[in-house]
């Protein structure tokens, strides 16, 4: 039978547990992109990664038994976001004050992903000369970074515009991750298409 010491202790480390929890999740809900182990430790104050790992793998159980349109997601390389499910996110895009990129600077930020490190030239070639434009917009942004080698410019997204978009920062790990995601927007329109023709 346990003292009314050992009741307090545990409802103690519970009450800390459930404070840690809420950190995490204001952390990535501010955040508003994905976080390392590092940082979600700095904001509870701790530098046990493992500690980090299962309390952000708890928060993730939680909204899957909440069965909301929010969920949080453990990515491949041990970063976790706070995000809109992507049956909710389609409906209520238009929502969002505006979007972070027009069309044509997003598919030539899309194809530098894809392609890096690829040469300015290159791009512009696959682009247009409009794409002069979109480059220097995504090198101010933050989301591409340019660097010279001889002559040439060579072009790469950076970290912040994997933690924006939820990628990976291994460039291998995004191209897959970018496959995936172009090729479900692909099938949804396909099947929109479908619709309207019959």
């Amino acid at each position: 039978m346990k003292t009314s010491a050992e009741e307090q202790k545990e409802e103690s480390k519970e009450a800390e547990k459930k404070k840690q929890l809420a950190l995490i999740e204001a952390a990535l809900y501010v955040a508003g992109r994905p976080l390392d182990l590092k940082t979600l430790g700095r904001i509870i104050g701790t530098r046990s990664k493992r500690k980090v790992r299962e309390l952000a793998r708890t928060l993730m159980k939680e909204y899957e038994r909440r069965n909301t349109s929010l969920e949080v997601l453990e990515l491949e390389d041990q970063r976790f976001v706070l995000q809109l499910k992507t049956d909710y996110a389609s409906k209520v895009r238009r929502l969002a004050v505006r979007p972070l990129l027009t069309d044509g600077p997003l598919r030539t930020l899309a194809y530098i992903a894809y392609k890096q490190p690829v040469s300015q030239k290159q791009v512009i070639a696959a682009r247009g000369t409009h794409a002069y434009k979109h480059i220097r917009q995504l090198v101010e942004m933050g989301l591409v970074e340019r660097e010279s080698r001889g002559r040439n410019k060579i072009l790469k997204a950076t970290e912040y515009f994997a933690d924006y978009f939820g990628l990976s920062h291994n460039p291998v790990t995004m191209r897959r991750q970018l496959i995936r995601i172009l090729n479900n927007i692909a099938s949804k329109e396909k099947k929109q298409n479908q619709r309207k023709e019959s």
